[in-house]
């Protein structure tokens, strides 16, 4: 399976195809990568445990005589530990981290298909796959397996903890379950998940329930549930670009590959119903058939849940309560044109975060990229994080 951002533009489907080539810059790569197996069962904060789990991780630069130089890069929904191949101008020369002078440490979600324990992993105490049995893991329940893979590093204390999306929600979730250990975080493009992004959660959670080849989660490993998978990534597409980005890019233009949207009834295209493609349905179908090849449908299941689930005010009576041991300093940065997390909603997050009484403030980047800017114009946020 190969690393990519959560919804990029390909030269081959949507990119500019005019523009010159640009020299690929060399991905960086781990110092160490492998695995940290907790000697005992995880409880969760569904009631339910998880029995020796797995998190895979990737590390860039080593921690230094002091153990001061520790950094926490925390992944979005379908990335990986390899933080170096999908945020590489984070750790490339000029960027924000320095793996000469940091240690950065990177840990695959629980719940994942890229080496931690997830719906595809085999339950210890039962020796069956969890399939549609894998629990409910919360973002907090991710923090805290994470803490313990960072004891056994030698890592107590966290100069930066950061993350986009779903990885903005563990990074603020560090400083609320480890408030002593985190010095500084940057929180970016997250808000809790509003009644629409919950919409289009629902509307890709069915696209794989109603795939006949899901089997309630019990697929076989040669019959996975391809089209619903695709499907739910076509629909998370909408919500990571903006309106006037496809506009841009696409517009009313027929599909590259010489469909006709406007011709006469062609069985080859559907016929009169279905008729061809237009350019930007192209490019959907394209990015849910690239998504089949390195996902696996369960696992975004899972992810999703985890995404939908986290709201810090859960079970607290006020923003002080949830919110006034925070002892880092907090960045909240929104995307302009984000509507999956509006900057709005992430800038009312900040300011209340701000009045329970923690240093937090708010930046905002100003892009037409929507809510995958954070991945898509590395350069730019990178800028606006020194």
């Amino acid at each position: 399976m190969s690393f990519m951002s959560e919804g990029e533009i390909s030269t081959e489907a949507g990119a500019d195809a005019n523009k010159a080539a640009v020299p690929a810059r060399r991905t960086p790569q781990p110092t160490y990568e492998g695995d940290f197996v907790l000697d005992e069962h995880l409880l969760l904060d569904c009631g339910r445990t998880l029995a020796g789990p797995t998190l895979h991780y990737a590390v860039y630069g080593r921690l230094n005589a002091a153990r001061d130089n520790a950094v926490l890069v925390c992944h979005a929904l379908s990335g990986s530990a390899q933080v170096g191949a999908w945020w590489p101008e984070l750790l490339s020369p000029g960027g924000l981290l320095n793996p000469e002078i940091d240690c950065v440490v990177c840990v695959n979600l629980l719940g994942s298909c890229y080496g931690s324990t997830g719906p595809g992993s085999v339950d210890r105490e039962t020796g069956e796959v969890y399939g549609p049995d894998f629990p409910l893991i919360s973002i907090g329940d991710n923090v805290r397996a994470q803490g313990r893979l960072l004891d056994s590093l030698g890592i107590t204390r966290l100069r930066l903890v950061l993350g986009g999306s779903i990885g903005g929600m563990q990074a603020l979730d560090w400083t609320m379950i480890h408030p002593q250990r985190v010095e500084q975080a940057a929180i970016i493009a997250v808000a809790p998940l509003s009644a629409m992004g919950l919409a289009l959660n629902h509307l890709q959670r069915k696209a794989i329930q109603d795939d006949p080849d899901w089997a309630g989660g019990h697929y076989l490993p040669h019959r996975p549930p391809d089209r619903g998978l695709a499907l739910a990534r076509q629909i998370a597409m909408l919500s990571y670009k903006s309106a006037s980005l496809f506009e841009e890019r696409f517009g009313r233009n027929p599909n590259r590959n010489g469909e006709d949207p406007w011709g006469f009834d062609n069985q080859k295209e559907g016929g009169g119903l279905i008729g061809g493609r237009f350019d930007i349905a192209g490019y959907l179908d394209h990015q849910g058939h690239r998504f089949i090849d390195r996902f696996d449908a369960n696992a975004y299941l899972a992810i999703l849940r985890t995404m939908e689930t986290w709201d810090p005010l859960h079970g607290h009576r006020s923003p002080t309560e949830a919110f006034s041991g925070i002892r880092a300093r907090l960045s909240f940065i929104g995307i302009s044109s984000d509507w999956l997390f509006p900057p709005e909603a992430v800038r009312h997050f900040a300011y209340t975060i701000r009045a329970a009484g923690v240093h937090a403030h708010y930046l905002e980047m100003t892009t037409d990229h929507g809510h995958d800017a954070f991945l898509a114009e590395q350069v730019e946020l990178v800028k606006l994080l020194q």
